[in-house]
């Protein structure tokens, strides 16, 4: 499933918890993930409420401990029991950025504001939320930054707060917004599920939740709102040409696939064949938009000496994707990024082996832990 959120006023990991659970996800298994880390003391409520003109689900958290402070390991090996990836990433890259900012390690760092209860049941909710609605790719649009300062520990900071920046790094944001509109819970979440910005991506919806924020606005709801949807495809009409050779070199064959790739093809492959009374054959395909068929068809008479060839319409049928860019070594690698997975540009991988001399298979390990 495809999860697109608006963050309408901003958002916050209860907002976006409140927005899953109104989506559909079960609080039941928002609980029980949560009671998996052996956190004690708490007890999650959720309760519809109208913010502005809006009906949305809010989040309720109660806790007999109200301690707010405690080490990001402790958070982060809490987290690791429950098996949620997206849970002990988020985790992960609060202490990174805190560590960053304040001039220590990550395994060093004492949370204090996001070391309570909140933010360990945020987490943890949201990320066994999405789990629960086997969502496999989230997009957002662009996040509100807000304005003004907020009092914290370390005295009063701007908004947004340094650690909201750090982790908003590769998202989409936009001015506008009231206060803290996006907390860092909130954006540690999204950077922890790959999360994809810009427009809605195609799909067929199934499904829209509310989540709601704790303040009321005086002009419009303070909503975060979830778009829960099924990929939808469309397809691209296109061109197969191919041709049969039985008379021709493996580097000719090479010279007119490479030629064709040049030419603007959208692919280009041969197969091996049998042709009549036995002789081997290689078959040349030339996959191309329908506006360029006649210049390719006219490169492969050129190139192969051929006599005739097939032309066949297809539908080309393609799912929604991006490229992110992560730096290894030194140098950027592309990685692609679908629906249901990434994997790095492989150009870029073979020029980092050849000038690193470290072998292909461990680059491409690196640079998806890399993400």
């Amino acid at each position: 499933m495809i999860l697109y959120l608006n963050p309408f006023t901003g958002l916050a990991g209860d907002m976006l918890l409140g927005a899953l659970l109104s989506a559909g996800a079960s609080t039941e298994a928002v609980r029980r993930a949560v009671a998996r880390t052996g956190l004690t003391g708490w007890h999650i409520e959720t309760e519809d409420v109208r913010t502005g003109a809006l009906m949305a689900v809010r989040v309720r958290i109660d806790v007999d401990d109200d301690a707010t402070e405690r080490p990001a390991a402790t958070l982060i090996e809490m987290a690791a029991r429950t098996d949620l990836t997206v849970a002990v990433r988020a985790l992960k890259a609060i202490a990174e950025v805190e560590g960053a900012l304040h001039g220590v390690p990550a395994a060093d760092v004492h949370l204090h504001e996001l070391g309570g209860h909140d933010t360990l049941i945020d987490i943890v909710g949201c990320a066994a939320a999405l789990a629960d609605l086997d969502v496999t790719q989230v997009y957002c649009a662009p996040l509100p930054l807000g304005g003004g300062s907020v009092e914290t520990r370390h005295g009063v900071l701007p908004v947004p707060a340094p650690a909201t920046l750090a982790l908003l790094k590769g998202a989409q944001v936009r001015g506008g917004g009231e206060q803290e509109s996006v907390t860092p819970t909130g954006a540690a979440i999204l950077r922890a599920a790959e999360t994809l910005y810009g427009a809605a991506p195609p799909m067929e919806v199934r499904a829209v939740g509310y989540g709601a924020g704790s303040r009321q606005l005086a002009d419009r709801p303070n909503v975060t709102v979830a778009v829960l949807g099924r990929p939808v495809t469309s397809p691209d009409h296109q061109v197969i040409l191919s041709t049969n050779l039985d008379d021709v070199t493996g580097e000719l064959l090479g010279h007119v696939l490479q030629r064709a790739l040049q030419a603007g093809a959208a692919d280009a492959w041969i197969t091996p064949a049998i042709m009549k009374k036995g002789r081997p054959a290689h078959i040349l395909h030339v996959l191309a938009p329908i506006e360029m068929a006649d210049r390719l068809e006219n490169l492969l008479f050129a190139e192969t000496g051929t006599l005739g060839l097939r032309r066949s319409q297809v539908e080309k049928v393609m799912l929604p994707r991006s490229v992110r860019t992560v730096e290894l070594y030194g140098q950027s690698v592309r990685m692609k990024q679908g629906p249901w997975g990434v994997k790095p540009e492989y150009d870029d991988l073979a020029r980092l082996a050849a000038s690193t001399g470290k072998p292909l298979l461990l680059l491409t390990r690196e640079a998806l832990e890399a993400l």
